[in-house]
């Protein structure tokens, strides 16, 4: 049994070496033993009785420290708020700072007009976003889009396996082209997304665990990380009936320029900036000035 906590020192050291949090050790140790973190803590595990979990355990760290292949994909799910998801390297990982997305929609659950109409999340990936709206506004009706069938394909079971599955709709696409000339054109009431952001050249800069092993199509936001973004705020007014409220993440410092946008194109108004829980400029809503509408 010492075995074990002279393997567990040994990794904690691989990890500090390989610039790898410890904290990946730990949550990697409780999921694959099932134990839970005051076990891990206290060190009451029945080894003797985990004897092929320990076995499977140091098998992915060394994964994890030698293929740099994050611990959420070696373990195939991760815990995003309140759900428990499945993740493959076909999606990108939801991060803790996404989360937020939901307390910032939260604010219109008592407004009819918004919690019992039609909202849409663009490049859903997961399917983290399209299950927090499902959550957040029980009578709406939410559309869940992505244009890899891969991805699409972990979302819809992961909206069998939180039982929101017959809550939301999902489309093979790329933003908003599944509604185009469809009976919910022009009458959605929120668009939400998590675009790709990050610059080309930065890309290649990240960590090997995201570069090599996420979705480039789902990090990769062109020359300056905008490209998406700036394809939601020219289309969105197509779409969005009076009123309608987009809400885009973005990557630290993109901010100034996201708001930009929206004003440049003069259909938004409403326009805010709000923080991640680490106190970053992540998000930026808008809303569909009532007085202006594009025509296609």
């Amino acid at each position: 049994m010492s075995d074990f906590w002279e393997w567990y020192a040994r990794s904690q050291q691989e990890a500090k070496q390989h610039d790898v949090p410890t904290s990946e050790l730990d949550w990697l140790t409780i999921q694959i033993l099932e134990i839970d973190k005051l076990a891990l803590r206290l060190r009451e595990i029945n080894l003797e009785a985990k004897a092929d979990r320990i076995e499977l355990l140091a098998q992915l760290w060394q994964q994890r420290i030698y293929q740099r292949i994050p611990c959420q994909y070696l373990v195939g799910k991760v815990t995003w708020r309140d759900l428990e998801l499945i993740v493959t390297p076909a999606v990108l990982i939801p991060r803790p700072e996404t989360e937020a997305i939901a307390d910032i929609v939260a604010a219109y659950r008592d407004i009819p007009k918004y919690s019992e109409g039609t909202w849409v999340d663009l490049g859903t990936g997961s399917g983290a976003i399209a299950l927090s709206l499902a959550q957040t506004f029980p009578k709406a009706k939410i559309h869940a889009v992505d244009c890899s069938p891969e991805a699409l394909a972990i979302a819809k079971t992961n909206a069998i396996h939180c039982h929101l599955s017959d809550r939301i709709t999902f489309h093979l696409g790329k933003w908003f082209e599944p509604f185009y000339g469809n009976e919910d054109s022009r009458n959605i009431i929120g668009m939400v997304s998590n675009p790709p952001y990050i610059p080309s050249l930065e890309v290649d800069r990240l960590q090997p665990e995201v570069r090599d092993r996420e979705p480039r199509l789902a990090l990769d936001g062109g020359s300056d990380g905008l490209e998406a973004i700036r394809h939601l705020v020219a289309s969105a007014p197509n779409y969005l009936a009076s009123g309608g409220y987009w809400l885009v993440e973005l990557m630290a410092g993109q901010a100034k320029a996201v708001r930009s946008l929206l004003i440049a194109n003069g259909h938004y108004t409403q326009i805010q900036t709000h923080l991640d829980y680490a106190g970053i400029e992540r998000f930026v809503s808008a809303q569909i000035n009532d007085s202006i509408r594009l025509r296609r």
